[in-house]
């Protein structure tokens, strides 16, 4: 009886064994861990182990059943059975020491409860777990924290499949493209870009399905109304753990306002540095003035003299005036080197814009051509700025003459006065002008226009793109000049084929005094006997002034120096002074306050070949002199002369 006791146990014991073991091997089967949990296996081979070895002491129970009494003697077969198990038992421990020795490294087998653990282990696993968890909301914060950052990021951050299908679409391309998640996942990244830029991306994704890495480049693609926007674009490989290539993403920012900063900076940089050019060339042209125009007054006035003593050689009077023509065209060149330099003699007061235009038009109405159609549009309100008259016709003229010369097979040329509004942040103004309400004067033609190359530097003296001969390259120059000399602005558009339009923008008067109107060329008056000291230390100017003035009326006393000047004036007086400004050894003024210490009521007229505005900025003279400017003829002579005389009996009445 208790050897059948003994088999029954060992047979139930080796069937539990099994089913332990089955319990263990087939979820870590299922689970795909036969090879790498070792634990799992360690602990199924001890639980096969032991049934193996409940497996012998069954066979040998059942042997020792069979033979009855003779079990209680060992036979061989008992003995080789028994020595079998002995040995299996002997491998079962080594597999518990095996497991034992995984057991210190490994926490669970497949989860907890999986097999029993003892309380120094099962604290060892719960910290292992708490460590586990621990980490993974570390990660899901992290993750959760990114797709925040992404998601918000006000640069667009796009997914894409390696193929350019659009898988992911954060705030930030909605904003810089216009186009809502929904409206893009699942549709191609070239929906954003023309054909040009199409064919960039497709390019640009197969260097990336190659293995070609990051690229951050700059592009311009399309919103979605179809604007224009510029990226700064960094396109980065998406790679799983075989480095073969799964997605790819762009992180695209707008960069559009940052590029139109730039190139408003570049624009005002440019206009800086021809500001600056035209200031050099202004010094230099000031510096040679007064010479050369020493040298055309001699020669204008001595060929006024041989016009007036040749009035029986008509052939010779008309060589005598095609020299006088050249003078005054080299007198122009002059005055238009100083004008666009701010160095020019002006006389600003308030006129109105629409006077000057109708005074242009009548002047061009003959002279412009046939071929031309002039339309002069005014304002039917007054338009009144603060400028020189004259200056202003000549921007008109300029512009008009440009105009012309641009429409050799005829065209319509519009001259128009308006008032504009502008809002200080103008890109194109030259110089640029603060806010607010301004008069502007428009010429326009529909001749063959301008490259933009050409255009920017259509204002820098002598450039000209007409050929050798038929241009000084200052007309525009002189414009630019006169029209920032009067505080405004000027601002060009042009296209190849199709015309050119100029729009000057100058200050309004707030509160316009009486407007100036032109004064009718009247004969100066006589001389009456006046004693005039002229002094001059270019000889053959002296002997001009003597002669024109001589002939006119006046008694002339001519002196080279401030020295000699005084000395003539205390032997002689005089009733008028005429001098130089600039002089060797004393200068006009100096001589000037010299006379007014013995005379106050002296009236002085300054020349000089040095224009008024230049000698104002150097403060060599004050505002409210009486200046001729060289070259001058004897008409505008004779005129300063009488005009100083009157000043000077107002002055005395009063």
């Amino acid at each position: 009886m208790p050897d059948q006791m003994f088999l029954l146990a060992n047979l139930v014991i080796m069937v539990a064994y099994v089913s332990i073991m089955v319990a263990i091997l087939v979820p870590v089967g299922r689970a795909g861990q036969l090879r790498t949990n070792k634990l799992a296996v360690a602990t199924s081979m001890i639980f096969f182990s032991c049934a193996v070895g409940h497996a012998l002491h069954a066979i040998m129970a059942y042997h020792a059943i069979l033979r009855g009494s003779e079990t209680h003697h060992m036979t061989a077969e008992t003995l080789g059975w028994s020595w079998t198990s002995a040995l299996w038992d002997a491998g079962t421990a080594a597999v518990g020491v095996y497991y034992w020795t995984l057991r210190r490294s490994y926490g669970v087998l497949l989860g907890q409860g999986a097999i029993y653990v003892d309380p120094w282990g099962q604290h060892r696993l719960d910290e292992a777990v708490a460590r586990e968890r621990a980490a993974r909301d570390v990660a899901e914060a992290q993750r959760a924290t990114l797709a925040t950052v992404v998601e918000h990021s006000d640069d667009a951050i796009i997914g894409l499949t390696p193929e350019g299908l659009i898988t992911a679409w954060n705030r930030g391309a909605e904003k810089v493209f216009g186009y809502t998640a929904a409206e893009m996942l699942g549709r191609p990244a070239t929906l954003l870009a023309d054909q040009q830029g199409a064919e960039h991306q497709h390019e640009l994704l197969a260097d990336v399905r190659h293995g070609a890495g990051g690229r951050s480049y700059e592009a311009r693609r399309l919103r979605k109304d179809g604007t224009p926007v510029d990226l700064a674009v960094t396109v980065t490989a998406i790679a799983d753990q075989a480095g073969t290539v799964i997605g790819v993403s762009a992180i695209a920012r707008d960069i559009t306002a940052a590029k139109e900063a730039a190139e408003r900076r570049h624009a005002v940089e440019e206009r800086t540095h021809q500001a600056q050019r035209m200031e050099s060339l202004g010094n230099l042209a000031g510096g040679v003035a007064h010479d050369f125009n020493n040298i055309l007054a001699i020669i204008g006035n001595y060929t006024d003299f041989a016009i007036e003593e040749t009035t029986d050689k008509p052939q010779v009077q008309d060589d005598l005036k095609q020299a006088r023509t050249a003078v005054e065209r080299a007198s122009n060149l002059t005055r238009q080197l100083l004008t666009f330099t701010r160095g020019d003699a002006i006389q600003p007061r308030d006129i109105d814009l629409n006077a000057s235009i109708a005074e242009v038009h009548a002047m061009l109405e003959r002279t412009i051509g046939e071929h031309i159609t002039l339309m002069a549009l005014p304002m039917q309100q007054p338009l009144v700025v603060h400028a020189d008259p004259g200056q202003i016709q000549q921007v008109l003229l300029n512009l008009a003459i440009n105009a012309r010369d641009a429409m050799p097979e005829g065209g319509t040329l519009v001259m128009e006065a308006g008032i504009a509004t502008l809002d200080g942040d103008e890109i194109n103004m030259q110089p640029p002008l603060p806010a607010g309400t301004y008069s502007r004067l428009l010429v326009s033609d529909t001749g063959h226009g301008m490259s933009a190359d050409t255009a920017a530097r259509v204002f820098e003296p002598f450039y000209t793109t007409k050929p050798r001969g038929k241009g000084t390259g200052l007309g525009l120059a002189t414009v630019y000049g006169i029209v920032t000399q009067a505080g405004g602005s000027i601002n060009i558009y042009s296209e190849p084929d199709l015309g050119t339009t100029f729009r000057i923008y100058l200050p309004l008067v707030a509160n316009p005094a009486a407007v100036d109107t032109p004064v009718s060329r009247q004969e100066p008056a006589r001389g009456d006997g006046y004693t005039v000291l002229a002094v001059e230390d270019e000889p053959a100017l002296s002997r001009v002034v003597a002669r024109i003035a001589g002939n006119h009326g006046y008694h002339v006393i001519v002196a080279a120096n401030g020295a000699q000047a005084l000395k003539l004036h205390e032997q002689h007086g005089c009733d008028l002074l005429l001098t130089d400004v600039i002089m060797p050894e004393m200068s006009g003024p100096r001589l000037a306050d010299l006379l007014h210490e013995r005379d106050p009521e002296l009236p002085v007229v300054y020349m000089s070949g040095y224009s008024n505005g230049l000698l104002g900025t150097t403060h060599v003279l004050d505002e409210d002199i009486t200046f001729l400017e060289k070259p001058f003829t004897a008409w505008e002579l004779l005129h300063k002369l009488s005009a100083a005389r009157r000043a000077n009996s107002s002055s005395r009445r009063q």
